[in-house]
């Protein structure tokens, strides 16, 4: 269809649908590169909140959407028309059924336009939006049928990780989950172009705020999409710190698309310079594949949420003494096998009975929640139980003896009041035998010494 670029012409061509429908101005940066689009036409039930959309850039009313982008510049510069849904339930409570088709384009003009109309619909009319390409039904298919038929989690989480990376011809995608109560996110599977670089070494070093802030980001869309440096741009001035990250990791292109269950996001799906003249097609893949990785990560997260629940002291979040016992049978036998060197302490909580006799047991609570945070600071990467009620047992397979040693002498010098926190600790280190039960027996004598030191310095506290 050819005509006239009038806006008179426009108009009147607007103004005989029924359905919402604007003409378009599509910009051209380069050759695939989208740049402003503007409402030239609309008729009167365009504009879903009665303001005159005409001239202004279709942001101005709409989430930025580089999948919208795409199909516009493609429909004005290329010729090609394009039906698809979007999902704008977050913005208007409704799908959004959008048919974008050519209008005009002069020859070596940097300005196409094209024809958008759309109408709302509370449900997703399935039987359309299974009209996809055969190679992407495909690969939902084969994907499906690997998460189904593998039982390890992870497992499976890696290889549908590599299929993603590969089929998007990325360079590295890996799946992770967010746990707001805990304050954490865990990368739980990843795969990288040769296997280049460690996307969790990464992201250990990315502070859990900034992953917390991509729920404001996708707030208004299903999914964020860089494509280019203008993309880059637009998220830089959102979220300053987290697009630092990105281009002090040379990110140029990034697809996230958050996991939903019941309402929350639960993870995300990164993927990570991607070919970006595929993106409509990319983007369509992983928008179907997230509901299907999302259920997967929802049963998985609920499942360790058992499991956790199971072996973590609930007013500590340390390992319980059910834990400790597990993991002390279990690492028993291994050094009874293989001995390798290791490190015991068990840590006495002196001030626990005073503070709860005289401040009651909410004072004794946020004794211990504080108490096993000190623990989780100062023994990083080692094994930190509740033994009992006032008393927390380490076990380290991972410092030598002096290491652990000075982490003990650490806690020793923070852990020295007697009136809130006060920490008498024992331990033990083997080097040769592997005898665990042993060393747990030493170190456990040695803190009860130190107890009765305590004591003889702090008479008026209540044993």
């Amino acid at each position: 269809m050819s005509i006239p670029i009038t806006y008179d012409n426009f108009k009147t061509y607007v103004s005989l649908c029924n359905a919402p429908c604007a003409i378009l101005s599509v910009q051209r940066r380069g050759e695939g590169i989208c740049g402003e689009i503007k409402v030239v036409a609309a008729n009167d039930s365009f504009s879903m909140t009665n303001e005159d959309v005409e001239g202004k850039l279709y942001t101005d009313y709409f989430p930025k959407d580089p999948k919208f982008e795409d199909i516009c510049y493609k429909a004005a510069f290329e010729g090609e028309s394009y039906h698809a849904y979007l999902d704008t339930r977050k913005l208007y409570g409704f799908w959004t059924e959008n048919t974008t088709i050519p209008i005009v384009h002069e020859e070596g003009s940097d300005i196409g336009y094209c024809q958008l109309t759309y109408f709302l619909t509370k449900e997703m009319d399935a039987s359309k939006y299974s009209i996809i390409q055969p190679d992407i039904a495909s690969f939902v298919i084969e994907t499906c049928l690997k998460l189904r038929g593998e039982d390890d989690f992870y497992t499976k989480m890696d290889m549908v990780t590599k299929d993603i990376r590969e089929f998007t011809d990325s360079y590295a995608a890996s799946i992770m989950t967010i746990s707001r109560d805990l304050y954490k996110f865990d990368v739980i599977s990843e795969n990288v172009l040769n296997n280049e670089v460690c996307l969790r070494d990464l992201f250990s070093d990315v502070p859990y705020e900034i992953v917390e802030s991509w729920e404001e980001l996708v707030a208004d869309t299903n999914c964020i999409i860089i494509r280019n440096e203008d993309d880059m741009q637009y998220y830089e001035s959102k979220a300053p710190e987290w697009v630092k990250t990105l281009r002090e990791n040379d990110v140029r292109a990034l697809c996230l698309v958050p996991f939903i269950h019941q309402n929350t996001i639960i993870g995300y799906l990164y993927i990570t310079n991607f070919d970006v003249t595929n993106l409509t097609k990319i983007k369509n893949t992983i928008e179907i594949l997230s509901v299907f990785l999302s259920s997967e990560t929802a049963h998985h997260i609920f499942i360790e949420r058992l499991r956790s629940l199971s072996l973590i002291d609930a007013r500590t979040g340390v390992y319980n003494r059910n834990a400790m016992n597990n993991k002390v049978d279990e690492l028993a036998a291994q050094l009874s096998i293989k001995p390798i060197p290791f490190s015991v302490a068990f840590c006495y909580l002196n001030t626990l009975k005073t503070v709860n006799k005289d401040g009651g047991h909410e004072a004794g609570n946020k004794l211990l929640r504080e108490a096993a945070q000190l623990l989780k600071d100062t023994f990083k990467n080692d094994y930190i139980y509740r033994s009992s009620g006032d008393e927390f047992a380490i076990i380290s397979t991972t410092s030598t003896e002096a290491e652990f040693k000075s982490k003990v002498e650490r806690l020793k010098q923070k852990a020295s009041d007697p009136a809130w926190i006060y920490f008498t600790v024992g331990y033990y280190t083997d080097n040769t035998d592997g005898a665990l039960h042993s060393a747990m027996r030493y170190a456990n004598k040695y803190e009860r010494e130190f107890n009765e030191e305590f004591y003889y310095n702090y008479p008026d506290m209540v044993k």
